[in-house]
């Protein structure tokens, strides 16, 4: 045992109602119990993998190397999709092979492996609870030094997904709303370094039922209840509205158009 355990972070879509966060907390506990923990959210939308992968992607790689990530987001408990432990820039990634860990890597290297060994999990494995009975041990047994290779085989070609880019050409950029968070704030797929350097006032921007002419510097920019448009803490383009909740006034969702366009 380790004197002073790595991190292990735990990240699910579960909400706070039921015991399935404590069963993963007790499965570790178990194995190790110097196990340090940090929640990082366990309010995702419910089976939504692409919320979870812009979590993991925004909070993971500020935490030390070494880190442990458990990440349940699973709509294919059960099935013949493979549990995985994924290795990226020197952080341990653990959870279902659904696309999850590329859409987290973004273009970084990653090398995955099956957890294919038994004797790192708890009996009887259930069809509907692998977050207690296959990856949280696997986090744990990471956690006290088992090398990733003693969990099972090389996966050559995990399931793979990647971020949608966004269209962009001399006149402007089109993307659109790839996360919403708590507050309603719609975060979009353009990044920061496809915006003009002086965005304020060299923009037009269409989202939803907002027109803004301007990227501005904060939220208090604007008036109580005014939308408006700034590059938020993950580098990318945000649409909000100042005390209020953008999503429901501007009638946006995940994958609503977001159009810059750059004014002459």
């Amino acid at each position: 045992m380790r004197e002073n355990p790595p991190l292990i972070t735990l990240t699910t879509d579960f909400g706070y109602q039921d015991y399935y966060t404590a069963a993963m907390k007790a499965a570790i506990l178990r194995i190790n119990p110097q196990a340090r923990m940090i929640d990082i959210s366990h309010a995702l939308p419910p089976q939504d993998i692409m919320a979870g992968a812009w979590v993991l992607k925004n909070a993971a790689f500020d935490f030390p190397p070494g880190t442990v990530h458990l990440c349940v987001v699973d709509p294919g408990v059960g099935s013949d999709r493979r549990p995985l432990i994924c290795e990226i820039e020197g952080h341990f990634f653990v959870g279902p092979d659904n696309g999850l860990f590329p859409l987290t890597a973004s273009g970084k290297n990653l090398r995955a492996r099956e957890i294919q060994n038994q004797d790192f999990m708890r009996k009887p494995v259930s069809n509907t609870f692998h977050g207690r009975d296959i990856f949280a041990p696997a986090a744990a047994y990471l956690s006290t030094g088992t090398p990733p290779e003693a969990f099972g085989p090389v996966v050559e070609k995990p399931v793979y997904y990647r971020w949608a880019e966004p269209i962009a050409d001399q006149e402007g950029v089109q993307g659109w709303v790839s996360h919403i968070d708590t507050y309603g704030n719609l975060i979009t797929n353009i990044p920061q370094n496809l915006l003009p350097e002086n965005g304020n006032p060299g923009v037009k921007i269409y989202a939803g039922s907002a027109i803004l002419d301007a990227v501005e510097h904060c939220y208090s920019s604007v008036t109580e209840g005014e939308p408006l448009a700034l590059i938020g803490s993950s580098g990318m383009l945000e649409i909000s509205v100042r005390d209020g909740n953008a999503a429901e006034m501007l009638s946006a969702r995940k994958g609503t158009v977001v159009s810059v366009v750059f004014k002459k």
